[in-house]
């Protein structure tokens, strides 16, 4: 999805520093919801979060992949990008997130057990 045709507000909307929610369903069904940074690349459609390979969302998304929705806020302004995640452990790719992450937040912490949960967005809903 290319996501250039949501407009210049939409794109400066996921690139100003906005903390998201990352939201993936727990075995039994409900949601499990989680603050994250996330950064979004629009002329892939492919947004990243960068977390510890130990974590519950990372384990909740597992070598499967899952569906989750990746939500921020501001005010009445709002975004949320639907698709499937996957996990990426290569270490070009875990590079490749971290920048992007230090470009919109700060340098992230070292974590010997970071990936990245790769969504491939196929829906976008907002007030943007």
């Amino acid at each position: 999805m290319n996501l250039v045709e949501q407009g210049a507000a939409f794109a400066a909307f996921w690139q100003e520093r906005h903390l998201c929610t990352l939201s993936t369903a727990r075995p039994a069904g409900p949601p499990h919801v989680v603050p994250v940074g996330a950064t979004l690349d629009l002329e892939t459609g492919i947004a990243r979060v960068i977390t510890s390979g130990t974590s519950y969302k990372a384990r909740l998304i597992g070598a499967s992949g899952a569906l989750v929705a990746l939500c921020q806020v501001d005010g009445r302004w709002w975004s949320t990008l639907e698709g499937r995640a996957v996990l990426r452990t290569e270490p070009e790719q875990v590079a490749d997130a971290e920048r992007r992450y230090a470009a919109r937040y700060k340098p992230p912490r070292p974590n010997p057990f970071r990936v990245v949960v790769e969504i491939q967005v196929t829906r976008v809903l907002g007030n943007v």
